[in-house]
Order: C-alpha cells, then structure tokens, then sequence
C-alpha cells in the first residue's frame, strides 16, 4: 500500500474528521468565552478590586536599565489565565451536563414494543386457528 493512500485512508476516517470539526468548534467556542471572561464578567471582578487589572499584576525582580529591560514575574497574567480556565472549564461541565440531561430523558421515554417475529406472528395465527375449531 503506498504512502499516500494510507494516509488518505488515514485522513478520511470517520473519528478523524469528527475530531478536526470538535477542534474547529472549540477554538471557535474558545474566543467567545475568553470573550466573555475578557469583557464582561472580568471588568465587574476589577472594579470590586478598585479598577485594577490582574494582568497588571507584576512583581519586578530587575529595573530596566539602559540596554535592557526590566524583569518581571507577571503573577497576574497567571491569574488572568486561571480564571479563565475555570470559566471555560465550569461552561463546558455545563453544555455536558445539560446534554447528559437532554440524553437522559430520551432513554426514559417508553419504546414502542418491537414488532413480533415471523415465528411469533406463525405462532398467533395458529393460535387464532385452533381457538376457532
């Protein structure tokens, strides 16, 4: 089997393809939370704290000197990056738990019985038969 035909094999794949388009709508779903997180829940968060920004959090182990830069240990990017890891997190457990739900409610719905076999309905005929004799 040639190389390329492997990997077309490979590619076209139904998990594959399945995986591509997750991937695809997660980064997609990705921006409109940091989105969220960026412009609407952590403004609020900022104005509690007095108008600061957690990414302005930083904590300078050397001053700038002429040729260089200073050294910072920016703590509160990190703590930028963790709260919005945990609303992402909390915002998926949520879109799972209400498709569980959704799952859920068409396992209970009822069934319609299954059709009899050919040998049960041959069966019921014969039944029928013998009753009227």
């Amino acid at each position: 089997m040639s190389l390329m035909k492997e990997f077309k094999q490979f590619a076209m794949r139904g998990n594959v393809v399945d995986m591509a388009v997750g991937i695809i709508i997660g980064a997609a779903f990705g921006k409109i939370v940091t989105s969220i997180v960026n412009d609407i829940i952590m403004p609020p968060i900022g104005l509690l704290l007095g108008g600061v920004n957690f990414t302005d959090f930083k904590l300078t182990l050397k001053e700038a000197a002429e040729g260089t830069s200073a050294v910072t240990l920016n703590y509160g990017n990190f703590i930028q990056v963790t709260i919005d890891f945990l609303i992402v997190a909390f915002a998926i457990f949520m879109i799972i738990k209400a498709m569980n739900r959704m799952k859920k409610k068409q396992e209970e719905a009822p069934a319609a019985p299954p059709a009899p076999s050919a040998q049960e309905t041959l069966l019921t005929e014969i039944r029928d038969l013998l009753k009227k004799n």
